[in-house]
């Protein structure tokens, strides 16, 4: 099972300019977790300050154990070894084929022998439907298949955690659901936590156990999905509904009279609820996920606290949480 990642006060900044500050979160073991926000909000950033490549200035990341953010540099290099991390744009070595990209973190970071490594990397090349591409290099495939192969460098050293940093970007909205198909594949095949950094909706929508927002330095609500997609908050009406009124805009948020002019040309319709898609499930084949069971329960726990709307959603979901109020 994946390892619980308990993230308290964190704060982050760069000269003077404050990306993000006090955040505190926790992301449940083996669940699969979003973290969404406009561009520039410092959604990298934290994914890099949680596997202690970035050092926040306040705050602490707690990983098994150890802090990520102020335990000796010995400590948190060994707890690295936990996490899996798929960059942007795959980031591979053109000069290497696909095999020997996937093969790396083995060989640089274990001794592992070499008839275990091509064991090890087929296995994990079928996991995300590469096999037989081993022997190409990065610039003769598609960016599609960049990403699987990033994804399957991540899975190398059998991640507890599972970090991806905008998983979607440059794919066009096909190769998209196939890439929300397996995460949640790898999910049910590993158990490992994983926290996907993105702004595509699609993705929010249909993948995660549980959501957050980045807006304005700050975390705006972190929960189980349905918390976040059936929120009253304008900030996330905006972001969810892709619509220009709202307190986000082009290049940075916009000012209290900005937004009270919209307010008086549009007027404060009311807001029709976002329909929430179903989760997507293993694909045919492959176990049930781990994690529902546990969301359950978790979700049961903190029943009381979570508005309406949300227990509603939570009620009327296609796998509902058992034994809820009435």
């Amino acid at each position: 099972m994946g390892i619980e990642v308990i993230v308290e006060g964190l704060t982050k900044s760069f000269g003077q300019q404050t990306v993000w500050q006090d955040v505190s979160l926790t992301l449940p073991p083996g669940e699969v977790s979003v973290l969404l926000g406009p561009s520039g909000t410092g959604k990298t950033v934290f994914l890099k300050s949680v596997i202690g490549l970035l050092k926040p200035e306040q705050g602490r990341v707690l990983v098994n154990g150890v802090d990520m953010v102020n335990s000796p540099e010995r400590d948190i290099y060994e707890a690295r070894k936990l996490f899996g991390l798929m960059f942007q744009d795959g980031a591979l070595f053109g000069s290497m084929s696909l095999f020997d990209n996937i093969a790396f973190p083995l060989r640089e970071h274990t001794r592992t022998r070499e008839s275990d490594i091509r064991r090890i990397v087929m296995e994990r090349m079928d996991m995300v439907g590469l096999l037989g591409a081993e022997g190409k290099l990065p610039g003769e495939i598609s960016g599609g298949m960049r990403k699987r192969a990033g994804l399957a460098r991540a899975l190398v050293l059998d991640p507890q955690i599972i970090l991806c940093d905008e998983p979607d970007s440059g794919l066009d909205p096909v190769r998209t659901s196939y890439l929300s198909q397996l995460l949640i594949d790898l999910n049910a095949q590993t158990d490992a936590t994983m926290l996907i950094v993105t702004h595509n909706l699609d993705i929010a929508a249909t993948v995660p156990d549980n959501m957050g927002m980045l807006f304005r330095r700050g975390l705006v609500a972190f929960g189980p999905r349905e918390l976040l997609l059936t929120s009253e908050e304008p900030v996330v009406r905006q972001f969810l509904s892709g619509r220009r009124q709202g307190p986000i805009g082009m290049s940075e948020e916009k000012d209290e009279a900005t937004l009270a002019d919209e307010r008086r040309e549009a007027g404060d319709l009311p807001h029709a609820p976002r329909a929430l898609a179903p989760q997507l499930e293993p694909s045919p084949g492959l176990p049930a996920r781990s994690a529902v069971q546990r969301r359950r329960a978790r979700v049961l726990d903190m029943w009381e606290q979570l508005p309406a709307a949300a227990r509603d959603a939570l009620r009327t979901t296609p796998v509902p949480v058992r034994g809820e109020p009435a």
